[in-house]
């Protein structure tokens, strides 16, 4: 259920009867993606500052973990959204 609100208009609603949420929920995911690349970046640098050993050792961890990142992002923000699509389906299921 769409509604032709504007990002504005949703955001400064302050009855709550309409969610921002779902708008901006591919923009979170993409800051959450960035996040990950940095912190990425910044654990290998990290192991590197440490040993060259160490710093091989988080360059071949820091995959994995940047992909268990991502994808607890990901799940965080399906459970989210799917929240919002219960609460707009007992929204409509009411409303019959």
């Amino acid at each position: 259920m769409e509604n032709n609100n504007s990002f504005f208009s949703t955001l400064f609603d302050f009855s709550f009867s309409e969610f921002i949420t779902i708008k901006i929920v591919k923009v979170l995911f993409i800051i959450g993606i960035i996040l990950a690349i940095i912190g990425a970046i910044t654990f290998i640098v990290a192991g590197f500052n440490l040993s060259t050993v160490a710093g091989i050792v988080f360059l071949l961890i820091s995959p994995i973990i940047f992909l268990l990142y991502i994808l607890l992002i990901r799940v965080w923000l399906e459970i989210i959204i799917v929240i919002f699509r219960i609460a707009d389906n007992t929204k409509i299921m009411a409303g019959k």
